[in-house]
């Protein structure tokens, strides 16, 4: 039985020294992109770009969830989480912060927007939102890490 000490034996072990090379960014490019993936979302409905919907579109189409979410200012809220929180979390500033409300806004999604859609994100799914959100819980249990800006100021909100 091996121990954690040990590393695991690689198939191709030339490779080796190119996980290596790469370990200590592969975290931050995860949260960088996951961040990034967020911002067009909320540029699209903030600012009306790619095609958006205006905000009363965009009130109906939530309100298909209930009376209480088919409201101007839950927009505003996602469409600014996406934006703002985006650039945050792909910056490392208050990663955690912003991380917890996109683990949110992601089971909302999963849970009540997209689950009667099944599975695949081609049909507007849970596939999508729960990875999403998946990887934001991630991001939410492991903090900023390196090349962020909580990590500089040496603070894990």
């Amino acid at each position: 039985m091996a121990t954690q000490s040990e590393q695991p034996k690689l198939i191709i072990p030339s490779l080796g020294s190119v996980y290596a090379a790469l370990d200590p960014i592969a975290y931050p490019m995860l949260r960088i992109m996951m961040g990034l993936f967020f911002v067009p979302h909320g540029a699209q409905g903030l600012f009306g770009l790619f095609g958006a919907r205006t905000i009363e579109q965009q009130a109906k189409s939530f309100g298909r969830m209930g009376e209480f979410w088919g409201q101007a200012h839950w927009v505003y809220y996602i469409n600014g989480l996406e934006f703002f929180g985006g650039l945050l979390m792909a910056a490392g500033l208050l990663t955690r912060v912003v991380a917890i409300q996109f683990v949110g806004f992601m089971a909302m999604a999963v849970f009540v927007a997209n689950a009667p859609r099944g599975w695949f994100w081609t049909h507007g799914g849970v596939e999508a939102p729960l990875s999403w959100g998946i990887v934001c819980l991630f991001i939410l249990i492991r903090g900023a890490g390196s090349f962020s800006i909580d990590g500089a100021i040496g603070k894990q909100f």
